[in-house]
């Protein structure tokens, strides 16, 4: 016997003839019309289906209503689904499947490919049955046969009771049809298990496509995953929908911004745009901003996807009733996670039971598609946001239902912020500097980053979610040397903040001081020099208050860095040299290698640079004492600097190719892109011109990966230094126009008057002389702003060549005077050659006294050999004894 029918079963005698229809036997069906139908229609959900008469031979029914106009943005999903039913592939059935979360546009895409399918020829006609599978009560599959053999042209009394008569009937109706090349496409819309869908199925020649929010893996259908629209299919829906409304609507073009954030929070989901749409479109007046404003608190989003008719909520709630008892209490659970993905081991923590005992339960999840399984890394899951919003809904609900779900949900609560505060601090052992124990929670360096990388966005949204407690300190603490490391410098101030407002609240005296030296850091990291300054100044008095004097040490340190990255070098110098004595007084070998190597860089800008090499030589044997593989590493990259400085250019190519290798080690990205930046520059002063370009273009690459404007303008104006030594002038001068640009987006005073400066060389070689000129007046400018005298010196040399490319002699020996002048002052012998080469020139050019050229010349020689460029001195030399050989 069959199943007891819902509806549509019907009871009396023959149907009466239409004026004009004739007998329908066999397979005929044309021009039948059948009322309280619950399962044939259009994709809606209505009562009352309309068969028109076609013709008076057998042929499929096509009950597809039309696609609304702002239908968009699944062109690739069509195709393929187009290139399963396409009958070259073959003369067997073509079973499909569309799976994907509820309000995805599941049914409307089968529309599409029904209409797409239709326009190739491919059909004769297409079918859809309504299975209502998520309905309280489903369609049994009786039920469809009943309504698709009616469609077929059987008629009523000829329709057998049972469903295995049903389903051999069916098929002898398309196997009827595949007889007369009739071929029909069933789409059986809202499937919810594979027994509903099966007796269906054509044995050949005709196609089915099924639609489900799960994959119903039991049919051997050829599975199609729907996801939500793309951003800019999204945004089109809402602009082609309220334009059908109104004409003329053109809130979407006005607002950019506001339509893009709308989009955003429906998920870009079809069905949620279609609600917002309609609201809109209810609302001619409201601004899409003023929607967003609405729909932006996560606590009333799903209130405000509810057009009266749709309502996301209502669809989102009827899901939960398909689940088992564990598998909704999984889902709300889940909505107590802060974060937007969550791994196996946190969900294990999160609910209290194993890996093994709940990831059964997360699959039912995934197949019910309220979750989404990472195809990359399978131990992760997540949500749309608008389900999470809604598992959030649902947690807070049942939590406030009763004291004990309350209870057990903050346990669940406790256990999951536990296991990240757990894990980050475990983490944090393996790349801190090594002098403490690692944690045996992971097993290296490179697992404790790999799980860094993972669980970044889930800890910081958890370090929000507990502001002001024990939690978001801890967190603060233990994130901050992995999110420097990573260069998420925004993110690194904000938990350093709020780990010191969690110290504030908690009133913890013991961690103030350092949470306000870790804030100063992240401040400096931002070039928030100043505010980093006062940071580390109220760190210092704290230490100083409590007697703590690893702690000062560590703030006269950092209080060091700030000064010299406020030009203040002297107080920087004094500052590290502090910071030493301090270090020194505890015993503290990595202390003592980190002030060493900032001492080293003080002195550097000193323009003290054989201390400078000696404080980096130190720096390093006490960072190979303690294993710190990165600190060593910046230690020789300095050291390199160092050695460049003293023209040692040799030395300081190795140097920073021993710190490339030890920082390939670590996989700090940054840092390699600074050393390689640095092995340009020194390629370059070795003439190795073609590899100091490639060096210049992977620093840029990496800086770019790290997302450090500044450091990529610095690649940009050394690339295009290079580029010059090669003679690409053009491309010398676009490099150092962008370098400019970030320059000034990072609002970087001595990186713009370098690139000024830059920038007027490369015009000067283009011959714009006019334009290099005022350039390097831009550069002095600068220069002088900063009060660098060097800079200035190198200004006053390029102004002096820009000048006389524009044949105003006097003006460029002025500048060439000044030059000279400044530059020997500065003992920088190598651009002191320069210039009294460049001097010489120009009164060459203006035809002054030969013994005047000469002694130029000469100078030049002189400076040069003081810097040890043999080479060049050679060339002054011989330029001097010509200009004594001429007239």
């Amino acid at each position: 016997m069959g199943a007891r029918k819902t509806s549509g079963k019907r009871t009396g005698g023959k149907k009466a003839k239409r004026s004009g229809q004739g007998q329908r036997t066999g397979a005929s069906f044309a021009g039948a019309s059948f009322k309280r139908s619950q399962v044939l229609g259009s994709g809606t959900q209505t009562t009352k289906i309309n068969v028109q008469a076609y013709a008076a031979v057998p042929t499929a029914l096509n009950s597809l209503p039309r696609l609304p106009q702002e239908f968009t943005g699944r062109e690739d999903e069509i195709a393929k689904i187009e290139s399963l039913l396409d009958p070259e592939n073959g003369s067997d059935a073509a079973i499909g499947s569309v799976a994907g979360l509820p309000g995805v546009g599941k049914t409307t895409l089968a529309h599409a490919v029904g209409h797409a399918a239709l326009d190739q020829g491919w059909f004769t006609g297409v079918q859809m049955v309504n299975l209502r599978g998520y309905d309280p009560n489903p369609v049994p599959p009786e039920d469809a046969l009943e309504a698709l053999l009616r469609a077929l042209g059987v008629p009523a009394e000829h329709i057998p009771p049972t469903l295995d008569e049903r389903e051999g009937l069916y098929r002898s109706q398309l196997d009827a049809l595949a007889q007369e090349e009739q071929r029909v496409l069933i789409l059986a819309d809202n499937a919810s298990t594979s027994d509903q869908v099966r007796p269906l199925l054509p044995a050949r020649h005709h196609a089915v496509l099924v639609t489900s929010r799960h994959t119903l893996p039991g049919l051997g259908a050829r599975l199609f995953n729907l996801h939500p629209l793309q951003p800019e299919a999204a945004v089109d829906l809402l602009r082609q929908r309220l334009e059908v409304a109104a004409p003329g609507d053109r809130r979407v073009e006005d607002e950019p911004v506001a339509a893009d954030e709308l989009a955003a929070l429906c998920g870009y989901l079809p069905l949620a745009l279609q609600i917002v749409a309609a609201l809109l479109a209810d609302d001619p007046d409201q601004p899409l901003s003023e929607r967003v404003r609405m729909l932006t608190d996560a606590g009333t989003r799903l209130g405000g996807l509810d057009d009266g008719e749709r309502n996301l909520r209502a669809v989102f709630d009827e899901c939960l009733t398909r689940l088992s008892h564990q598998e909704a209490d999984l889902y709300r659970l889940l909505g107590l996670h802060p974060g937007p993905d969550i791994s196996t081991l946190a969900v294990a923590a999160l609910t209290g039971q194993s890996a093994d005992k709940i990831t059964p339960l997360l699959r039912q999840l995934v197949r019910a598609r309220l979750l989404t399984q990472n195809s990359q890394a399978r131990d992760r899951w997540s949500m749309h946001d608008l389900l999470r919003v809604h598992a959030q809904e649902q947690a807070r609900i049942t939590m406030e239902r009763d004291r004990v779900p309350r209870r057990r949900y903050e346990q669940a609560r406790a256990r999951l912020a536990d296991h990240y505060v757990r894990h980050t601090e475990a983490a944090h052992t393996h790349i801190r500097p090594p002098d403490k124990d690692v944690s045996t929670l992971f097993d290296g360096r490179e697992q404790a980053l790999a799980w860094f990388d993972s669980e970044r966005e889930n800890l910081l949204a958890t370090a929000h979610t507990y502001a002001r407690t024990r939690t978001a300190l801890r967190l603060g603490f233990s994130l901050g040397r992995y999110l420097e490391l990573r260069r998420r410098i925004q993110d690194l101030v904000t938990v350093r903040t709020q780990a010191l407002e969690a110290c504030q609240a908690l009133d913890d005296a013991a961690n103030l001081g350092g949470a306000w030296n870790n804030l100063g850091n992240a401040l400096k990291e931002l070039r928030r020099y100043a505010e980093a300054h006062d940071a580390h100044q109220t760190a210092l008095a704290i230490f100083q208050q409590t007697g703590d004097t690893r702690g000062q040490a560590s703030a006269w340190n950092s209080l060091g860095t700030d000064l010299g990255s406020l030009d203040r070098y002297v107080e920087a110098h004094d500052a590290h040299q502090t910071a030493l004595a301090l270090y020194q007084q505890t015993d503290d070998t990595h202390g003592q290698a980190s002030a060493w190597n900032n001492l080293g860089v003080a002195l550097g800008e000193l323009d003290r640079y054989t201390e400078a090499h000696n404080a980096h030589q130190t720096a390093l044997a006490l960072y190979q004492q303690t294993g710190d593989i990165h600190g060593e590493a910046n230690a020789w990259n300095n050291l390199g600097v160092a050695l460049g400085e003293l023209d040692r250019y040799t030395e300081a190519h190795d140097a920073q190719q021993t710190a490339l290798a030890l920082l390939e080690q670590t996989g700090d990205t940054h840092s390699q892109a600074g050393t390689w930046d640095n092995i340009g520059s020194v390629l370059r002063e070795l003439k190795r011109y073609a590899e100091a370009h490639d060096a210049h273009q992977t620093a840029l690459a990496l800086y770019q990966q790290t997302d450090d404007a500044r450091g990529q303008a610095r690649a940009w104006d050394s690339r295009g230094n290079v580029l010059r030594e090669l003679k690409r002038y053009a491309e010398a001068h676009d490099a150092h126009q962008t370098a400019l640009a970030l320059y000034q987006q990072t609002d970087d005073t001595r990186g713009q008057a370098g690139a000024w400066n830059n920038l007027g060389v490369a015009l000067g070689k283009l011959g714009r002389h006019a334009e290099a000129h005022d350039a390097h007046q831009t550069a002095l400018a600068l220069f002088q702003q900063s009060d660098d005298t060097r800079g200035q010196g190198i200004a006053w040399n390029n102004l002096g060549t820009a000048w006389r490319g524009m044949e105003r002699y006097t003006e460029a020996i002025e500048a060439g005077e000044k030059a000279v002048a400044m530059l020997t002052g500065q003992e920088d012998w190598t651009r002191s050659g320069e210039a009294w080469a460049e001097f010489a020139t120009t009164l060459s050019a203006y035809g002054a006294e030969p013994t005047r050229v000469r002694e130029a010349w000469e100078q030049s020689a002189l400076a040069y050999t003081r810097a040890g460029d043999d080479e060049a001195a050679t060339t002054s030399r011989t330029n001097s004894e010509n200009s004594q050989a001429g007239p």
